[in-house]
C-alpha cells in the first residue's frame, strides 16, 4: 500500500512538474543589425506576431526581449538566457553554434547569401584587392558581420594590418558620403540599396564577398528537442499557413528555411570564429 502510495505520488508531481514546464514562459531575445537605423519599441512591434506564432507552435507564453548591443547579446546567449533567438550579426549566432550552446533552427529566406560589396570612385584605377596597399577602406561598425566579413576578404587576400588603414562608420548609408569626400578610397557595404545608388551616380565595385547567410534563428540546447522541432517547423511553414502570409508581412521577411550545416560550419571556418 505505501509503496503504490509513493509511485503514484511520484507520478503525479512528474506530471505538475511537466505541466508548470509547457506553461513557463519562454523567452525570444531579438537583435537586428547596428548598422541599420530601428528603435527597440519599432522592432518588438515588427516581431510580436512572429512570437505569438512560436507561442503557438509551443503551447507557452512569449516574453520577447529586444537586444540592441552585441555584447549584451553575446552575454546573454553565453548564459543561455534565450530560449530562441534571432539574431542578425551572423558572427555572434554562428560562435554559439560553434560552442553548442545553441543549434541553428532556421534561416531566413533572402538573406542565406548576404555578401559584401566594396565600392570605390569610377576614377580610381584599381583592379582589385591586392592594390589596396597603402589605401584607406571604410567599413560599417566594427562589429557588424559587414566589417568581420571584410576583415575575412582581407585575410583571404593576405594584407597585413600596416599595408591597409581601416576606418569605420556607424550606418552602411554613411559609407559613400566618405568616398565622396576622399576620406576613403574604398568603401564596404552589404545593402543593395546603398550600392545601388552609388553605381547609379556612376560610381564602381571593386569587388564582392563570398556569401554567408545571416539573420538566424537559434535555439538554446536546453530547449526541448520537440520544442525545438515545433518551432523550426512552425517557421518555415510560416509562408503556407493560414496567417502565416500577414505575420511575415508585419516582420518584413519573405519566409524561413531549414539550415545547411555544411555551409555554417564553411562560414565558421573562414570568418575566423
Amino acid at each position: 500500500m505505501l509503496g503504490r502510495f509513493f509511485t503514484a505520488l511520484a507520478i503525479a508531481l512528474a506530471l505538475a512538474t511537466g505541466s508548470a514546464a509547457q506553461t513557463t514562459e519562454l523567452v525570444f531575445a531579438v537583435t537586428e543589425g547596428v548598422t541599420y537605423q530601428a528603435t527597440p519599441k519599432e522592432i518588438r512591434d515588427r516581431f510580436a506576431p512572429l512570437a505569438e506564432a512560436i507561442g503557438r507552435a509551443v503551447h507557452r507564453p512569449v516574453r520577447t526581449v529586444v537586444v540592441p548591443a552585441y555584447d549584451d547579446l553575446r552575454a546573454g546567449l553565453a548564459a543561455q538566457q534565450f530560449d530562441v533567438a534571432f539574431v542578425h550579426p551572423a558572427h555572434v549566432a554562428l560562435a554559439e553554434i560553434k560552442t553548442g550552446r545553441y543549434r541553428s533552427i532556421a534561416w531566413t529566406t533572402g538573406f542565406t547569401d548576404y555578401t559584401v560589396s566594396l565600392m570605390m570612385p569610377a576614377k580610381d584605377p584599381l583592379g582589385s584587392m591586392r592594390d589596396l596597399r597603402g589605401r584607406t577602406l571604410v567599413t560599417p561598425d566594427p562589429d557588424s558581420i559587414t566589417a568581420v566579413m571584410v576583415r575575412a576578404m582581407v585575410r583571404d587576400q593576405q594584407l597585413s594590418a600596416g599595408e591597409l588603414k581601416v576606418i569605420t562608420t556607424r550606418y552602411q548609408d554613411a559609407v559613400p558620403f566618405y568616398l565622396e569626400h576622399g576620406f576613403a578610397h574604398v568603401g564596404a557595404t552589404a545593402a543593395k540599396s546603398v550600392v545601388k545608388g552609388w553605381t547609379d551616380k556612376g560610381g564602381k565595385v571593386l569587388t564582392q564577398s563570398r556569401g554567408v547567410p545571416i539573420k538566424q534563428f537559434i535555439a538554446s540546447s536546453r530547449l526541448p528537442t520537440y520544442d525545438q522541432v515545433r518551432i523550426q517547423e512552425a517557421l518555415t511553414g510560416l509562408a503556407s499557413a493560414k496567417n502565416g502570409p500577414s505575420v511575415l508581412a508585419t516582420v518584413g521577411y519573405k519566409g524561413f528555411v531549414v539550415p545547411d550545416p555544411q555551409v555554417e560550419t564553411a562560414t565558421i571556418a573562414w570568418l575566423g570564429l
